[in-house]
């Protein structure tokens, strides 16, 4: 069994969201033109990330109109969309995963556990994580800051995912960060890590959208600064390489007490 996912790089318009949900429909129109069979977006895609439009009126889904657009291509395309937008939840504004399926209601599947900074003041943290399987491949969601925390990937594993999808959005000057931190996830828990990242305004967001496999090696990336990347996910490799590269196995849930010394002075 393999699963084929398609990563997007692409710039949102702030504010810009009917604009943001046609331009989301035609990337998964291209996914579906190369086989893909999962179409994973950038953070806030919908909305843009941009602070003024998140502490304004965000969409929300007692109308679903304005989501018209990509629910009637995944329908034509029968691919399956996970687009992250800021979004209003009752009383609580979310950086929300949006599963899109045919067949199905759109769905806010996660939403960001781990807030940056400046997204604390408005936002609220997601309390649990989520997956779902496509073909016996299980793919769990995160968003951004969520992959520089090794626990997070973690527990997506031991929950049965092999599959990490990550929707981002970096400032410039975070590429080694970004890079190091999706790589260390896939090798950690011998899966497959599937980063999908903003570029362009208002930040001057640097992209990095790429494929990593379960032993950390970039499979695919996107080359332009718009476009698709994508890979096939063969279950057999995370098998061979958790069977190799036993740390999965071999981790300790119980590492016991933690002793500490007294102060030591070298000698002069």
């Amino acid at each position: 069994m393999t699963c084929r996912i398609a990563t997007v790089q692409a710039e949102a318009v702030p504010g810009a969201l009917e604009r943001n949900v046609a331009r989301a429909a035609r990337f998964v129109a291209e996914g579906s033109a190369q086989g893909a069979d999962v179409v994973v977006f950038p953070e806030a895609f919908l909305t843009g990330y941009d602070e003024t439009v998140f502490a304004g009126v965000l969409p929300h889904l007692d109308d679903l109109a304005w989501l018209h657009p990509l629910q009637s291509a995944v329908e034509e395309t029968g691919v399956i969309a996970v687009v992250n937008t800021a979004l209003q939840v009752g009383e609580h504004r979310t950086l929300t995963d949006l599963l899109i399926a045919p067949g199905w209601a759109p769905h806010p599947a996660y939403a960001k556990q781990h807030l940056h900074a400046p997204e604390r003041a408005i936002f609220t943290p997601g309390t649990r994580g989520y997956s779902f399987d496509v073909g016996g491949v299980e793919l769990a969601l995160s968003v951004c800051y969520d992959a520089n925390f090794p626990e997070h990937a973690a527990a997506a594993a031991a929950a049965g995912a092999t599959v990490y999808l990550n929707s981002g959005a970096y400032f410039p000057g975070g590429e080694r960060r970004r890079d190091l931190h999706l790589a260390a996830r896939a090798l950690d828990n011998g899966i497959y890590v599937v980063y999908s990242g903003l570029v362009g305004a208002p930040s001057d967001f640097i992209g990095g959208s790429a494929i990593f496999d379960p032993l950390g090696r970039r499979i695919a990336d996107v080359t332009e600064r718009e476009g698709v990347a994508i890979a096939d996910i063969d279950p057999a490799l995370v098998d061979a390489v958790r069977g190799d590269q036993r740390m999965w196995t071999d981790r300790r849930a119980d590492l016991g007490g933690y002793e500490r010394s007294g102060s030591l002075v070298p000698r002069g």
